[in-house]
């Protein structure tokens, strides 16, 4: 019974992290990707490569700038304690917000190819007949772009899924509370328990797979 809950655990955690961080990658990078689609000015190179950095930033590196800013002595940090009256290294939510900035950019990426295929007369057209911004956005803009949509939130997902090194370094490798099915499969190998680590990766390559295969039938309709 323990080893089928010492299973799950990592698992559903995951899973949980994942959604959460989904959910923050989806408002934060739709929002971004609306705002840099179609413009250009002075420094948009340099805020565009900003915000796709964790695309090609080691995860260590990730961890490393996480826990600075939002150690007990970081500015975010002493934010959250003040606010939460608890540090928020080495919790789950410090899991939340790693997966989130890994994920940040496949989402940001996808949603602006989104918005930058649409005709903006299609737009215009709208707010000629009086329809407001959010409206625009809302009944126009998403549902055009929404196979690219559904292709950031599908990607964000897997990587959120898949974190490793950023989850270790900031949220460790907690049981029960921030060990994640990425961290388990190090900890069974490190241990000697390899058909433990078999099954995790059964399990998240099959997750993985799946969701790109749906997208792949979704984007072939």
């Amino acid at each position: 019974m323990n080893s089928v809950i010492n299973f799950w655990e990592p698992v559903l955690l995951s899973l949980k992290i994942s959604l959460v961080s989904l959910g923050i990658v989806f408002v934060l990078g739709t929002a971004a990707a609306k705002m840099m689609a179609n413009r250009r000015f002075r420094g948009f190179a340099v805020v565009e490569t900003i915000m796709i950095l964790p695309l090609v930033l080691p995860p260590t590196v990730i961890g490393f700038l996480l826990i600075i800013f939002f150690g007990r002595s970081g500015t975010g940090g002493i934010l959250i304690e003040k606010l939460f009256n608890h540090p928020i290294v080495f919790t789950w939510w410090a899991a939340v917000i790693a997966s989130a900035v890994v994920a940040f950019p496949l989402m940001y990426q996808s949603a602006r190819t989104g918005f930058e295929s649409i005709d903006d007369d299609i737009e215009n057209a709208a707010r000629v007949d009086g329809a407001g911004e959010w409206r625009v956005f809302t009944k126009i803009t998403l549902p055009l772009a929404v196979k690219s949509l559904i292709a950031g939130v599908t990607l964000s997902f897997a990587r959120g899924l898949g974190e490793f090194g950023a989850t270790l370094m900031f949220a460790g490798n907690i049981p029960g509370e921030t060990q994640t099915v990425p961290t388990a499969i190090y900890i069974a190998m490190e241990s000697g328990n390899e058909e433990l680590a078999w099954s995790w990766v059964l399990m998240i390559v099959l997750i993985s797979f799946a969701l790109l295969l749906l997208l792949r039938m979704y984007n072939k309709e």
